[in-house]
């Protein structure tokens, strides 16, 4: 697949290593020695992504200064991978197939062909087929960038992967850092086999990338805190804290009620007291349906 022109669609979760994977084909074909060229079509804006990947003639739009080579133009020869493709806007959709079919496309503000060569690899995180069906993407554009479809599984589906993974990215990270790291710690390696790494890749580029900084001899560890997962309490079990709170928070304007024998204001009521304001206090009261007048005294 990699030494051939077919157009690749990458699917899988955020942080799957779908870049990665991407620069692995283009590195394998016959386009490797000219450029890589990568866009994330989440991060620029619906109004800018035309512009930025066809490029622009001078007074196309406010602010268009001079002629603008786009990301198709500036890949020819090469690689355009295109990440979270499925976060184009429709009418980009039309432009991106025109390319696709005929290989060529037109400046934004100008009338002049432009013919390039470029192989397309394409990635996202949702799915397409279910958006093409649901009308949100289109159909024969997802069948042209479905040519050559790659289902990237999670992490934590790949456990077998986790040590040579490992290894490498020891080794890149050492590179940079100037250290010598010779082995891995037997209960970090049985850490990361056994996290769930709802983060996959990325999480996983981070922590290495953190221990080895951290790294003082030559023996890869990480500390087991980092990798607890923070999950989330069901909204159920926030009620118990709740009521336990507003049962303390009536017990609290009661006691102080009884001592100031039910006065609110002044510099010795209620509200001075518990240090708040005296209308945030009768809100309180109001709510809470306290009888302040029962703690007067006769």
């Amino acid at each position: 697949m990699a030494p051939t022109d077919s157009t690749v669609l990458i699917l899988g979760e955020t942080g799957t290593g779908k870049e990665l994977i991407a620069r692995a084909i283009h590195n394998r074909s016959r386009r490797s020695t000219r450029a890589f060229i990568r866009v994330n079509c989440a991060a620029i804006p619906p109004s800018l992504i035309a512009s930025e990947l066809f490029g622009h003639e001078k007074g196309a739009f406010t602010g268009a200064l001079q002629r603008r080579m786009g990301r198709f133009e500036s890949a020819d020869g090469g690689t355009l991978f295109l990440d979270e493709v499925g976060e184009l806007p429709s009418e980009t959709q039309v432009a991106l197939l025109r390319v696709l079919q005929e290989r060529e496309f037109e400046r934004v503000g100008g009338g002049q062909t432009v013919t390039v060569d470029v192989r397309i690899v394409a990635a996202t995180n949702r799915d397409l087929s279910a958006a093409a069906a649901q009308g949100t993407f289109r159909q024969d554009l997802f069948y042209r960038l479905n040519v050559f479809p790659i289902r990237l599984p999670p992490l934590r589906d790949r456990v077998d992967d986790i040590p040579l993974l490992v290894e490498y990215l020891i080794d890149r990270y050492a590179q940079k850092t100037g250290k010598r790291i010779r082995n891995i710690s037997k209960e970090t390696l049985n850490l990361f086999q056994a996290y769930d790494w709802p983060g996959n890749i990325r999480e996983l580029q981070n922590v290495v990338e953190r221990a080895v900084i951290l790294c003082e001899g030559d023996i890869f560890s990480v500390d087991e805190t980092w990798l607890t997962r923070v999950v989330p309490q069901a909204a159920v079990a926030d009620v118990p804290l709740v009521a336990n709170l507003v049962g303390r928070e009536r017990e609290m304007i009661e006691s102080a009620l009884r001592d100031t024998a039910g006065r609110i204001s002044g510099p010795t009521g209620a509200a001075a007291k518990l240090g708040i304001p005296r209308q945030t206090l009768e809100s309180k009261i109001r709510k809470l349906g306290i009888n302040r007048y029962s703690f007067k005294t006769s």
